[in-house]
């Protein structure tokens, strides 16, 4: 069975009410390719209740979650609260929160059962820096990473999905190359599958980083590539669809 790629927008600290058009614009042309690709923009979590309330039915997500249920977490969001805005789908794990907010394995974890347990879908993120790169740790640091991270079993294939992320190529246009794409995303599965069983042959890896237009196709050519997190091109519909539209072929 062929599997539907996912393809998310992740539209970091972008977005006010002036930019619903683009929402609707995007929700509406991805009506085109229904069943062949699945999408969804992760907008920021002042704009989530406009976006679910202008796009009835089209996935709109989160960029991070609290692991708690309630408490004393100033400035945190939980899972109920997500729900209750529209959310349907939650980024966890991202390197600009694993770095900037010093999120450790056990901390995403934690994050992705929170969010599954709470029936929102997930998509947990992992990547190595260029200095891991060039050392060539890069398959040790992602592989380290993903088993530290991953939720206990069994997950869903449709609300479970991981996004290999190179830290280097993020926001950067740079892009990493076909076959260490395919090398990365090979090892991934081989620790999906570790972890899961059958499973975690079916779960889908996107890849992210510099993802856009021109190079959408090749790297959906991939094998093991799932699908893809956007960041800057996903702001735009016409930056965004093009890729839509790659990953419906």
């Amino acid at each position: 069975m062929t599997m539907v790629k996912l393809i998310a927008g992740n539209w970091k600290m972008h977005g006010t009410s002036e930019d619903l058009g683009e929402v609707r614009t995007i929700a509406e042309w991805s009506k085109k390719f229904e069943g062949a690709v699945e999408v969804a923009l992760c907008v920021p979590a002042t704009l989530i209740h406009r976006a679910a309330e202008a796009v009835p039915g089209f996935l709109i997500g989160a960029q991070d979650i609290h692991h708690k249920e309630k408490g004393a977490h100033t400035g945190d969001v939980c899972a109920a609260m997500l729900h209750d805005a529209g959310a349907g789908i939650v980024i966890v794990g991202h390197s600009e929160r694993r770095d900037a907010h010093r999120e450790a394995d056990g901390h995403v974890k934690a994050k992705a059962e929170a969010g599954l347990g709470a029936g929102l879908k997930v998509i947990l993120c992992v990547g190595e820096s260029l200095e891991e790169r060039e050392a060539g740790r890069a398959v040790e640091t992602v592989g380290r990473q993903v088993d530290a991270s991953l939720p206990a079993g069994p997950v869903d294939t449709g609300t479970f999905a991981l996004a290999y992320e190179p830290i280097w190529a993020i926001g950067t246009g740079r892009v990493a190359e076909v076959e260490d794409i395919e090398e990365m995303h090979s090892a991934i599965r081989e620790r999906l599958v570790a972890a899961y069983g059958e499973t975690g042959a079916g779960v889908r890896i996107l890849y992210g980083g510099s993802v856009k237009a021109s190079n959408a196709g090749e790297i959906f050519a991939v094998p093991n590539v799932g699908g893809a997190l956007v960041g800057g091109a996903s702001l735009k519909a016409a930056d965004f669809l093009p890729i839509v539209e790659a990953g419906a072929d």
